[in-house]
This record gives C-alpha cells, structure tokens and sequence, in this order.
C-alpha cells in the first residue's frame, strides 16, 4: 500500500459501469491512487456478457494488439486457463488454412521482441513455440497414442483432437496456437477482492445513474439504489463504461455517438463420456450462416461452453441494432430486451443449447452424448460506429472529461484504462511495471481468486466448473 500513499491524486473520478471495461479502469486508477467512484447496476461486477478467450495478438480478431493482450496477462495472471488452441478450416469454409499463416508469423514476431525488451512478457511460453501447424498425416499418427494425464507438449494437447474429430471434413494443415482461456468469474473474482482492500474506491452496487451533468466545473451525478435511496455525487471526471447502455449515458451528458449493440449468448453443456483434456476447439465458418463458426472452449468436470455463430444459435435474428439520428443508444427487439432484463425462458435455453451441441457434433461426433447444462451464458456487446466487424476498441474523450471505455474485447480493457491516466495527467508520468503498479491485485493468491470465483458463479445460478482453475496452471508437478 505504500506505493498508493506515495501517489495518492485530488481528482476524483466516477466510473459508470462494473464490467471488465469499468472494473479494470476504477481498479488502474484506484491502485494509483486516484480516488474512485465506482457505480454498478447489479448485484456484482464483471457480470456481463461471456468472455472465454484471451485473443492474444488477435488471431481471430485482428483489431487487437498483441501488447494489450500481454499486459492483461501480467495483470489477471490468475484468471487464465493455461492450455492451446486448435484452429481448423472445414471443407464448409471458403478460406484456406495458409491464410491464416501470415497473421501468426506476425504475432510471433512481435511477441519475441516484447520477451526482448522484457522477460516478464514471457506468458505465452517460448516465443519459438507459439504456434505450430500439423498436417493430417501427423494427426493420423498422434491418434494412435494415449494423453497423459497432464498434458503439457503440443503433440499432447493434440491427442483428443486428432481421436474424436471427422478429420475428413477439414483441410489442411490444422494450426495449434498458445491462445489461452479466460474465467470471466475470475476476472470477477479478482476485481472484487482487490477493491475491497482499497479504502479509496467507492463501490456501489445495485445502483443505477439516473442524470448527469456538467456545471462547468465538475460533473453532477444523481443516483438511485434498488431500495429507491437517491444519492448525489460530485466527481471532476466522468468514464462512461456501460457496456451495452453506452448510449443512455451519452444521451444524458450530452454526446453524440454512432454505434452498434450486439445481442449474443453461449451454452453451457455436459460431456460425462469425455475422458481427455482438451485445448479450445475453432472451426471456421462464415458468420450467420448455418455453417457458421463453431467453438468449443473447455472447462472443468467436464464442461464445455459452446458458440455457433449462426442466428439458431449464438446470434439472433434482428440481434444487430444500430443507434438512431434522436439517441446514441440502439433500441434492442422487445424479446431480446426481455432477456436480458429478466432472464431466459427454459425451453428457449434448452432448444439453443442442442442446437450448439449439435453443431460442434458435426465435427466431433462423439459430441453429440453431450447435455445442456443450466441457462446460457449471455449479453449485449456494443460496437462503436457503424462497423459491424469492429471487434475490439477502447477509449474516445469528449470535453469537461468525459471519456468511454467502448471495449468489444476484455484484452483492451487495461490498454483503456492507462489511456485515462495519460490523457487526464492523472499522475506524475510514472512509467512503472504493470506488477508495480498494481500491488494489491498482484498481492491476491490463485486459492483465494478461484474460492471467490466459485461464490459468483454459484450466486449467479452457473456451475462452479466455470470458476475453477484448468489447464497447465492447475496440474500438480
């Protein structure tokens, strides 16, 4: 704590929204030491839309650097899943497998000097090994062999890839990337642990933003909580970070903003026969169309969150909205705000959820013994603009310090958030280690992460198999 006190700054700063995007803002702040009003409509923080995958140097999405990817790592190291993945083009998909070849050369290059400049970017594995590529005679042989019981190798990993896919449906050559999982509840976790030993950042859940204004001074913020207790609150910077409702924000500040929200959901589902451990799992596919990008992303006990990006499955139709020439908020269809407000009806969840299991089944045929396994994993993810295939961003300013953190994917959160500190000169250009900077975050155990991580998903109706610690990191030497 003595680096807070050492930094401690007179402005204050409300956040409006506890999702990764705001909880990773208030929480670069806060540690330091800034003070920090933190407003969260639920119950909870880091309780949006799903987040499985680190993306790390944007292979799927190419608007994502590779340095924000490593800076999440070093910040969030416990809420990774350490283990590879697999990606595969179908005969069903008009790319081919070397276009992908290009990207990870670049990636590779540009994670090999970070590990140059400094040996704490090193959380990816050998940069030598970041990627390999295999070709079907290599499968065919690696089908023969038995997995260890803790994989570590590549070839290991391969195993239950090479056994239980219809390798006849895939061209060649497969690729097998360091790309890792990521527990949104650890993310929760850690968020919540950390601001509750920071006395200098206000967190208030269960508190909805009802007006904001600028009196020419600093903002003017009136709040309600769900016991209808208004409460003010005056605060010299304001950080818009409300996800999907970005808009609303922006309408009562005063700013206006293009933008998309996308609805999307993934399933949850069962796979007792499973006797492997496997890596992530994409097949290519053509977005919304019923050959769409199939994903399977594992989890323990069996567990494997599923995406299907067709309209019967993780898309919706009418699920793209965009914001109009009267609002910045895009207006979602009555039954998808119904969901999002209060939840999913059973029969819905259960149809949606066997449409994902058949999908990856047609891949991984011994998936089809696989059961859905409670409600999806859901939520509205905006896209600034009028860009659809935006998938990542991170912050654009307004004037009297206004700022939005319009991050698509978690791995740009941290990039946001030090954006902030810069551009407001909120301290004293310090260009410390993200380690040094974030000493109470960095101070948490992995046990006391993943024992809170198992509380969240449990209170928000998920197994606990989400929250607990897979892969390399979790296997005992």
């Amino acid at each position: 704590m003595s680096h807070l006190s050492k930094h401690t700054s007179p402005a204050h700063v409300a956040v409006i929204g506890g999702g990764v995007a705001g909880a990773t803002a208030a929480l670069h702040l806060a540690e330091r030491g800034v003070r920090v009003s933190l407003i969260e409509k639920s119950d909870g923080l880091v309780n949006g839309p799903p987040i499985c995958h680190l993306h790390a140097g944007g292979n799927l999405y190419r608007e994502i650097s590779q340095q924000q990817s490593i800076e999440s790592v070093r910040l969030y190291r416990h809420t990774l899943n350490v283990r590879p993945t697999i990606i595969a083009v179908p005969h069903s998909d008009g790319g081919q497998p070397e276009e992908l070849l290009p990207r990870l050369t670049v990636v590779a290059d540009s994670y090999r000097e970070l590990v140059e400049q400094n040996e704490a970017n090193r959380v990816l594995g050998d940069p030598e090994d970041y990627y390999r590529v295999y070709e079907k005679s290599e499968l065919l042989a690696l089908k023969q062999q038995v997995q260890p019981k803790c994989p570590i190798t590549f070839d290991e990993w391969m195993i239950p890839f090479a056994k239980r896919v219809d390798l006849g449906q895939l061209k060649f050559p497969v690729v097998m990337v360091n790309e890792f999982g990521w527990s949104v509840f650890r993310l929760a976790a850690t968020a919540t642990l950390a601001f509750d030993q920071i006395p200098h950042c206000d967190v208030q859940l269960n508190t909805r933003l009802i007006s904001a204004s600028h009196d020419g001074q600093q903002w003017r913020l009136t709040c309600k909580d769900n016991q209808d207790n208004v409460s003010q609150l005056k605060a010299d910077y304001l950080v818009n970070a409300c996800g999907y409702e970005t808009g609303k924000l922006d309408d009562q500040a005063g700013f206006k903003r293009k933008r998309l929200v996308e609805f999307k959901a993934a399933y949850v589902t069962h796979w007792p026969q499973c006797e492997e451990q496997w890596p992530e799992v994409i097949f290519h596919g053509p977005r919304g169309t019923s050959k769409g990008m199939a994903q399977l992303t594992p989890y323990a006990d069996n567990v494997f969150q599923l995406h299907g990006m067709t309209e019967e499955i993780t898309l919706f139709k009418n699920g793209l909205v965009g914001s109009s020439t009267t609002s910045s908020q895009p207006q979602l269809p009555f039954e998808l705000q119904r969901k999002m407000d209060t939840g999913w009806l059973e029969d819905i969840s259960e149809r949606r959820s066997a449409r994902a299991i058949e999908h990856v089944a047609q891949f991984i045929p011994g998936y089809q013994t696989a059961t859905p396994m409670g409600k999806p994993l859901y939520g509205a993810q905006q896209i600034p603009g009028d860009d659809a295939t935006l998938r990542a961003a991170d912050v654009t300013f307004e004037a009297n310090g206004y700022a939005r953190l319009e991050v698509v994917k978690g791995s740009s959160a941290l990039e946001a958030a030090r954006k902030l500190v810069q551009h407001w000169q909120l301290d004293d250009g310090d260009t410390a280690s993200i380690e040094a900077l974030h000493p109470v975050s960095l101070s948490l155990t992995a046990d006391a992460i993943e024992n809170q991580a198992i509380v969240l998903a449990e209170q928000r109706g998920y197994p606990s198999a989400l929250a607990k610690v897979v892969g390399i990191n979790n296997q005992k030497t």
